[in-house]
C-alpha cells in the first residue's frame, strides 16, 4: 500500500510540474536564442520533484568546472532521479541528448524539442552520430551536451559497458570530457519501480579529461574507470 501511494505521490507531481511549467518553458524557449532560460525551467521542476521525495543532493569536485568552457558530459545512469539530480548539481548550461521516443510524450516532448535538446534515433547508427554533431556544433558558446554512455538505466546500479557515441562526438569536437559519478540514486528509485526512498544522492565531478588525439577505447576506458572508482 505504501508502495502503490510513493508511486501516486510522485506521478501526480511529475503531471502537475509539467502542466504548470510547460507553457513557461515553451515561452522561454522560443523567445530566447540560446535557450538558457528554458534550462532555468527545469531547473525548477528538478528541485521540486527531488524536495517533495524527500532527495538531499550532496555535490563534490565542482571546484573541477570552468566557468563558460563547454564539455562533453558523461555521467553513469541508474535511476530517473539522476537527470533532475545532475540538473542542479552542476551549475552547467547544457543539453541532453535524449532517445527520439522521449520526444513523443505529451507536452513534456515538446518541451525538450523547444529546449533546444538534441535527440537521438539509435537504430540509424553511424548516421545518429553524425546529426548530435551537428548539432552539438550548432549550441551557444559554454552550452555543453550530456549523455549516459551507458545508454539505458542499470537494474542493480553496477556501471554498464560504456558506448562510444559520447567519445567521438567529444574528440572529434575537440571538447573535453567532464566525467560525473552518481551515487546513491538507485537506492533512492531503482529501475522498474515507481516507489521512491528518501534519502541522499551524491554527484561527484571528476576533472575534466582532454580528448585530442585520443585512442577512444583508451579515452573510454579512463572514463569508465574514473567513474567506476567513486561508485
Amino acid at each position: 500500500m505504501l508502495k502503490t501511494l510513493k508511486a501516486i505521490w510522485i506521478f501526480s507531481w511529475a503531471i502537475l510540474l509539467t502542466l504548470l511549467l510547460f507553457l513557461p518553458i515553451v515561452i522561454a524557449a522560443l523567445a530566447g536564442k540560446r535557450g538558457d532560460a528554458a534550462f532555468h525551467g527545469t531547473q525548477i521542476f528538478a528541485w521540486v520533484i527531488l524536495k517533495v521525495c524527500g532527495i538531499r543532493l550532496v555535490v563534490r569536485g565542482r571546484e573541477h568546472i570552468q566557468p563558460n568552457q563547454r564539455y562533453v558530459i558523461l555521467s553513469n545512469h541508474a535511476s530517473y532521479f539522476d537527470p533532475p539530480a545532475l540538473v542542479l548539481a552542476l551549475g552547467l548550461q547544457y543539453r541532453w541528448v535524449i532517445k527520439k521516443e522521449l520526444r513523443r510524450v505529451p507536452l513534456f516532448g515538446l518541451a525538450l524539442e523547444t529546449s533546444r535538446n538534441l535527440f537521438i534515433d539509435r537504430a540509424r547508427g553511424s548516421d545518429a552520430l553524425e546529426s548530435i554533431k551537428q548539432g552539438v556544433a550548432q549550441l551557444p558558446d559554454g552550452t555543453g551536451i550530456l549523455m549516459f554512455p551507458e545508454g539505458t538505466r542499470s537494474w542493480d546500479g553496477q556501471l554498464l559497458p560504456f558506448k562510444k557515441g559520447g567519445f567521438v562526438i567529444a574528440r572529434d569536437g575537440q571538447l573535453p570530457i567532464l566525467p560525473i559519478t552518481v551515487r546513491g540514486s538507485h537506492d533512492r528509485l531503482p529501475k522498474g519501480q515507481a516507489a521512491f526512498n528518501p534519502g541522499v544522492i551524491e554527484i561527484v565531478i571528476h576533472p575534466p579529461v582532454a580528448t585530442a588525439d585520443r585512442d577512444l577505447d583508451s579515452l573510454r576506458d579512463q572514463v569508465r574507470g574514473t567513474i567506476a572508482a567513486a561508485l
